[in-house]
């Protein structure tokens, strides 16, 4: 990340990474000692990174994520549990709920399925050419089955 900021470049930098989304599964995931750890490198490392511009939080219903995993049939993540899918996403919820360290834009995708359908991602893709202030919502209404 911070090589990624140290180049001079006039397009914008694009990543599926949050420092922040990591120490919500740490702190799902490891047991008190570990954190201790954790945390101790974690303000190492984050301390230099500058918030994004922009927050993008898709959001969907622990059943909506379970089938997506389904569908993805990767051996591992099948062995997922469902209470473990419904920690994580209140564990999300209540991260964003409270996050403002940078616009946040908060889709709900339980209804719309952008990968398998060209007029969802359409749809998306219009949204995310308004500008975004503060924490905004977008609720898409797609013909996902």
């Amino acid at each position: 990340m911070r090589e990624a900021l140290a180049v001079d470049s006039p397009a914008p930098l694009l990543s599926d990474f949050l420092m922040e989304k990591d120490r919500i599964f740490a702190n799902l995931n490891l047991d008190d000692e570990e954190l201790k750890l954790y945390e101790r490198y974690y303000e190492l490392l984050a301390r230099d990174i500058p918030p994004p511009d922009l927050v993008i939080y898709l959001q969907a219903k622990p059943e909506v994520l379970r089938t997506r995993i389904a569908k993805k049939a990767v051996k591992d993540e099948n062995q997922i549990s469902t209470e473990y899918i419904e920690e994580v996403s209140r564990a999300y919820e209540h991260f964003f709920f409270r996050y403002e360290a940078s616009d946040l834009l908060v889709i709900d995708t339980s209804e719309i399925d952008f990968v398998a359908r060209n007029e969802d991602l359409q749809q998306l893709l219009r949204r995310l050419q308004d500008p975004v202030k503060g924490t905004q919502y977008f609720l898409p209404l797609g013909g996902a089955e």
